[in-house]
């Protein structure tokens, strides 16, 4: 019973953890660039565009394609950093804990 009692114990610690790492998250920006910093994006701890900025010399009318492309590839690179710090904090917050690969907490 006492072992039952400190496993509660922890699961409630990790859920205040998780609790506090979706707070974090909320305030928190990733900027990804591509095109050597000509465009970048903005995405919030959640994923969510939040800004995109595209130098002018890029604003072509036959460039279009170009700068599309280039949107998805800051977009990707933001992504890609998102979840390099959300695994990041998760393992933080599991304390040393072993998660398996690919577990989503949220």
């Amino acid at each position: 019973m006492k072992d039952l009692m400190g496993m509660m114990k922890q699961v409630g610690q990790m859920q205040a953890r998780v609790q506090q790492m979706q707070e974090e998250l909320a305030g928190m920006e990733i900027d990804g660039q591509s095109g050597g910093g000509l465009v970048k994006v903005t995405l919030t701890g959640k994923g969510d565009v939040k800004r995109v900025h595209i130098d002018p010399s890029l604003a072509k009318g036959d460039e279009v394609e170009i700068l599309e492309d280039l949107i998805v590839a800051a977009a990707a690179d933001a992504k890609g950093k998102l979840d390099t710090t959300l695994q990041a904090k998760m393992q933080e917050m599991a304390g040393g804990l072993p998660l398996p690969p690919g577990l989503k907490l949220f």
